[in-house]
Parts: C-alpha cells; structure tokens; sequence
C-alpha cells in the first residue's frame, strides 16, 4: 500500500506532509504515513544558563536552568536571533545524541533542577519536549519552555500538563505583523497565553520592540492592556531591546528612551512587574514590591546581588511582608 499525505496538527499551518517530505518547521517528516520529528533526542544546543536569561524574572531567581533546543521552527522572523538553528534542516548541523531519559540524567548529576526547552521551538519537537517534560517531572524536576506559542489548543493543553512555566514572546500586538515579519497569525498566541493560565502554568510576557517595526505606542499599549485584562497585572511584562539580526541587519538597536516609554506606559496601565531587557545596569531590570515599592530583587543583567535579596521562600517580600507574584525557594 503506497504511503499516504498526513496531516500536522501541531500549529495553525496544519501542514499536508507527502511522503518522504517535511512541513514548514523542516523537521516533522512524513515517514511511511506517519509524521515523525526526526530530531527527537537530538538537540543541538545543550547550555546550562541562569534561569534569568530566558527571560524569567519571577521563576526560582537565580537559579541555573538546562536549556536545549533542536534545529527548526514553524515560523520564519526575519529578526530571529537563533536562525542559524531555527532555520536548519535537520542534516545541516551537528547534533547531540541526548534522549529525555538521558537529558533528565544530566540534569539529575549536575545538581540542575530546572530544564528549558529554547532557543528554537519546543512546539515543533513536541514530542521531545512533552516526553522529557513528563519524565523530569516524575524524577522531581521542574519545566519551563520559551516559545512564540504560535500552536493549536490541543496540543498546548497537553503540554502544559507536564511544563509548569513559560516565556512567550509576543512579537507585536498586531496580525499584519505576525504575516509579513514572521509566517504567522496573532490569535494563536494569545490563545497559548490564555490556555497557560488556565493550566496553571507560571507565564511570564516577552516583546522585542524593533524600530520602525513594533514600536508603535499604540500596539505596546494594547498589547499591555491585554496582558493585564487577560492574564492578569502581576504577569511578569519584559520589553526587550532589539539589535541587529538575521534579515534585519539594517535596523538600529532600539533607543534605550523607546523602551523607556514602553515601561512607564506599562506601568501606567497598572501592571507590576515590568522590565527591559539587553539594557544591563538599566534600573528597569530590578523587582520592586508593589505594597512598599522597594526593590527586592537586584539584578545586573543575568546576575542577581544575593545580598540584596529580600523575598522569602513563601513569596511575600522580608522588607514589609506583601505578596510578590512567582515561584520563589528551592524547586525541587
């Protein structure tokens, strides 16, 4: 019987695999009638990163998180930073054998207790990042995954209940946008966000302003509004600075005041945790207590001054006692 078209149904591309052929994130392959990710278990990129730097700010703070990722993505940013490998085929570069019952060991034996699936996207490996989320969770460890959330419900559904946090990058509160700039749409990430808090997962908001592109006020203030009607105010807000990358090289970095104005707008429209990213030094990377407004965690880029820590395990601030949104002590 001659192999037969498949159907992905991962993403809202929905992509028709014929046989022997691969859908628009270049790694799901139809292989006699069934898609398959031949990258599962083959990463490649295998860090140990502070858990800052993907970015989460309110997710166990200053803790080291494994991150890999394997080649592919189902979209195609023209500023994406890791195109090198998100714009891969799976032949064209050098992978590492590292099957979820392996990569869970590894992070077992380095003492890591968190694992980030990054870098690329953790939904075009699926069934990499679900396996390996599922098993680290039954060897006591903790999942995040940083993601454009460009998905279908199901799947998301099914993959928060193994991961218990995200990043998502909203690249612009805008479809045309998402269209031109990415392959994409914008109400499939903003349903990934909302089925995220329904899951229960931990989710923090990231948006690279790039100029000229998603800098517009109006854009930042919708999207900000949105994040706060829907996800609630202590959703964790990160605006980051854009440099030159991949199909955008003729941009300039973002004015430091832009992403200024994004934070004060932020800030004005009520949420309480908002920060600016690639700005090292910036006071805008710091976590203030909104019931005292003094700053509790200190930070200089990816590095945390545990001096001057002042959150306790339970999550109230040891300066006066408030609430401080995230999951703070020891994650495991």
């Amino acid at each position: 019987m001659a192999a037969r078209t498949v159907e992905c149904r991962l993403c809202p591309k929905q992509c028709r695999v014929a046989p022997g052929q691969a859908g628009d994130c270049r790694i799901r392959i139809n292989l006699d009638g069934t898609l398959r990710a031949v990258t599962y278990g083959f990463p490649v990129a295998v860090h140990v990163d502070p858990v800052e730097k993907k970015p989460f700010f309110h997710y166990y703070p200053g803790e080291r998180i494994l991150s890999i990722a394997t080649v592919g993505c189902n979209l195609h940013c023209k500023n994406c930073q890791n195109w090198q490998i998100s714009q891969a085929n799976p032949e064209d570069v050098e992978a590492y054998a590292l099957p979820p019952d392996r990569l869970v060991a590894t992070a077992i034996d380095e003492g890591i207790p968190l694992i980030a699936y990054t870098y690329t996207e953790p939904i075009a490996y699926f069934e990499y990042t679900y396996e390996a989320a599922a098993l680290a969770r039954q060897a006591g460890l903790r999942s995040a995954i940083v993601s454009a959330g460009y998905a279908n419900e199901e799947p998301m559904r099914a993959l928060f209940r193994v991961v218990e946090a995200a990043t998502i990058d909203v690249k612009c509160f805008d479809d045309k946008f998402y269209r031109e700039v990415c392959d994409g749409g914008l109400r499939p990430v903003l349903n990934t966000l909302e089925i995220a808090r329904e899951e229960g997962a931990w989710l923090e908001v990231s948006n690279l302003v790039i100029p000229g592109m998603s800098d517009d006020r109006e854009k930042i203030r919708a999207l900000v509004r949105w994040v706060r009607d829907h996800l609630g105010p202590d959703t964790p807000l990160h605006f980051l600075r854009f440099v030159p990358h991949h199909q955008l090289r003729n941009l300039p970095p973002t004015p430091v005041s832009t992403l200024e104005t994004a934070w004060k707008l932020a800030q004005d429209e009520g949420m309480r945790y908002v920060y600016l990213g690639n700005v090292p030094g910036h006071e805008a990377e710091h976590t203030r207590c909104p019931s005292c407004g003094k700053v509790v965690i200190r930070r200089v880029g990816y590095h945390l001054d545990m001096e001057r820590f002042h959150v306790r395990d339970d999550g109230t601030c040891a300066l006066c006692g408030g609430r401080i949104a995230g999951r703070f002590g020891r994650p495991r």
